[in-house]
């Protein structure tokens, strides 16, 4: 029985996943999930440290003639300590004297000879020091256990020396095509036979999610080739296929898995397009049944599909985000059911696909996010707030648009 979409986000978020882990260097490890929380070992700053090219001070001293007693480098282990009306020269990065507590910057004094110079600036005590421990203090979280690694997340780990970190291993999909009416991309089809581009896309996708995706075959329109297929895939984290789960005469998928035990964990969703979705269980291996129409198939992917591939990614993140944006022209609909309508949004304004149909495979290319109405929805006004969820994107845009933000 068909189930509403919270529900079926619900089971989502609730199914049993065993995550298995690997150790991988710092460089191969973006994009991939954190498997450990991970700590500092060092503070940084290590030490108290100027900001500044300039002559670290006693504050107090600021209003005096000031003797140039000796200059500190970047990386000196210099313990000296400033003594009254003195001066220490001292570069960026450096390690202060220990009773030091004002740098003034070169630019802000005036040699009086080449031994003494005077300050022409007001100077606030602890300016320009750089304090151990105010950047990342020690025994500090760096990254929680189930974040995704970016290079951001890897300029922390090089900075305490880390060069190896747990991350959960890849999840494995297999994909295969059902149905002998359609032709794969690299056979000749006939006038009357259409192309099979869902197999392709699930591949690609997954790819892009961060799986290791693997093409298992096409099968024959028989109870006995799909069982074939998936007892070949059930090394498989996730077995991914569409087709073949409705009342048509054809429509084998739906016995194979019968047949083969399969628990039944989602049996269609009260959505429009992709009703027909099936989220089953053999053994630990989950399976993704889509409809086989590519845009009810791409669009029930992206709003339940990916959350599975979070939670076998091991993501602690799998919850869809959304951006409020303005909807571009007045929408009119039918309420009566969950709707799942794709667009492109440039910013502010999201524009409604055009060509919808469920069967349609150019939307997509067209599409970089999409907006679920809710099932009481049945029209919206130009320049109403929408809830956007991005599908994948670099958020560019083809047109030059001024990013500042003014008061």
């Amino acid at each position: 029985m068909a189930i509403d979409i919270n529900e079926a986000l619900k089971i989502i978020k609730n199914l049993e996943i065993n995550l298995k882990y690997e150790i991988v260097p710092i460089e191969n490890a973006n994009f991939r999930i954190c498997a450990e929380d991970i700590k500092s070992e060092i503070p940084l700053p290590r030490f108290n440290n100027s900001a500044m090219d300039g002559f670290a001070i006693l504050e107090e001293n600021k209003n005096e003639i000031l003797n140039i007693v000796d200059t500190i480098f970047a990386g000196d282990n210099n313990n000296k300590l400033i003594k009254n009306n003195e001066c220490i020269k001292i570069m960026t990065g450096a390690k202060i004297p220990d009773n030091c507590t004002a740098i003034v910057p070169i630019e802000d004094c005036e040699y009086i000879d080449n031994l003494n110079i005077k300050i022409l600036k007001e100077v606030r005590k602890n300016q320009h020091i750089r304090y151990i421990g105010e950047d990342i203090a020690s025994d500090e979280i760096l990254i929680k256990i189930g974040e995704e690694i970016n290079f951001s997340k890897i300029t922390l780990l090089a900075s305490q020396g880390i060069s190896h970190i747990k991350v959960y291993k890849k999840p494995k999909i297999n994909v295969f095509a059902s149905g002998e009416e359609l032709k794969l991309h690299y056979q000749n089809a006939k006038e009357y036979q259409i192309y099979n581009s869902n197999t392709p896309t699930f591949i690609t996708r997954c790819e892009e999610l961060g799986c290791d995706v693997t093409f298992i075959g096409q099968a024959k329109d028989s109870i006995e080739s799909i069982k074939s297929l998936v007892l070949n895939s059930l090394d498989a984290d996730l077995i991914i296929t569409s087709g073949g789960v409705s009342v048509g005469d054809a429509d084998f998928t739906k016995d194979a898995f019968e047949q083969m035990n399969c628990q039944r964990i989602i049996e269609g969703i009260k959505i429009k397009p992709g009703k027909p979705t099936i989220l089953g269980k053999i053994d630990q291996t989950y399976i993704l049944n889509l409809p086989g129409n590519p845009l009810a198939a791409s669009s029930i992917f992206e709003l339940f599909g990916r959350l599975i591939i979070q939670k076998l990614l091991g993501s602690n993140q799998i919850y869809h985000g959304f951006i409020l944006g303005k909807i571009k022209e007045d929408f009119f609909t039918r309420k009566g059911r969950v709707t799942i309508l794709p667009g492109f949004f440039d910013g502010e304004y999201f524009n409604i696909e055009k060509k919808r149909s469920p069967g349609m495979v150019s939307t997509l290319s067209r599409s970089n996010s999409f907006i679920v109405f809710d099932e009481d929805v049945e029209s919206l006004k130009k320049d109403s707030i929408v809830k956007i969820i991005p599908i994948n994107w670099k958020f560019f845009s083809k047109e030059e648009k001024d990013f500042l933000t003014n008061e």
